[in-house]
């Protein structure tokens, strides 16, 4: 019987894919079906991803059968999801952080606890489509001009916004008002975050074209206190103990199950990882 690599050609399931699971054989069809809850970079790599997860998921199943567990949907639930959530409930034992635990935390990771930064910004978008190369060097061209001119003459900004700006912000002097992180395009705001007060020396690019930005006003974040981030550090440090914890578990699944044509290396932390998505407390 052939053992299963991320090699795997799927075009060749029906011939001779034979993964089996305590006698339980896992299906070309259900693995068709599966295939379209793990989008990746090649068709094999899906194949490969939903074998695994078509395996984990019998082995709990069986497991759930074998300690006779009742259905008990919550909202949106299927049966079978139920079942899992209950065996993973049941078969998982976690314990909550102590308080010196998460003090700690915050203190090596002190950075990740502050306030989000606030600017207020102006910018002239010189529009053109991201796969148009010839609009995209005009664009920039422009914008160089543009900031050449600025550079002399930063009073110019918004008279320059109403005359060159494809943004509707051009009728305000290119006004974006405040802006804080998760509200512009991600490419964008990490340009942006990084500038200093003042015109900005290169055109920023975006899926949207060159922006042309000043930045008027710079309201850099701040250390947040431990009792304002207390409970979310705990919730973190509880949910890695919990994600060890659901791989653990099935990890001793795995080891004690008579699986044939497929190895699970790292399949139980990737069953573990979607498990904290869809179970966790």
């Amino acid at each position: 019987m052939p053992t299963m690599t991320r090699e795997f050609t799927a075009e060749k399931a029906e011939e001779w894919l034979q993964v089996v699971v305590n006698g339980v054989p896992i299906s070309a069809k259900a693995i068709a079906q599966e295939m379209q809850y793990h989008p990746a970079s090649s068709r094999d790599e899906a194949v490969f991803q939903s074998v695994q997860a078509l395996v984990i998921r019998e082995l709990l199943l069986q497991r759930s059968r074998e300690l006779g567990l009742a259905v008990q949907t919550h909202t949106g639930e299927s049966e079978e999801e139920s079942i899992i959530r209950r065996l993973i409930e049941q078969g998982v034992q976690t314990t909550e952080p102590d308080e010196s635990a998460c003090e700690h935390f915050y203190k090596n990771n002190l950075s990740r606890y502050v306030s989000a930064p606030l600017l207020a910004v102006r910018h002239i978008l010189l529009a053109c489509a991201p796969d148009d190369a010839e609009a995209r060097s005009l664009a920039q061209e422009k914008a160089d001009a543009l900031l050449a001119e600025l550079k002399q003459a930063p009073e110019h900004f918004s008279a320059l916004a109403l005359a060159h700006s494809d943004c509707p912000s051009k009728s305000q002097g290119g006004a974006l008002g405040q802006i804080s992180k998760g509200q512009t395009v991600p490419e964008f705001e990490r340009q942006l975050f990084r500038q200093t007060q003042g015109l900005v020396e290169q055109a920023l690019e975006s899926r949207y074209g060159f922006h042309v930005v000043y930045v008027d006003q710079r309201i850099d974040g701040t250390q947040l206190p431990y009792a304002a981030v207390a409970a979310t550090i705990r919730q973190e440090l509880y949910q890695r103990v919990w994600q060890k914890s659901v791989a653990h578990y099935l990890q001793n699944l795995i080891s004690a199950a008579d699986i044939q044509g497929i190895q699970l290396a790292g399949a139980a932390q990737q069953a573990a990882v979607k498990a904290e998505i869809t179970t966790s407390p």
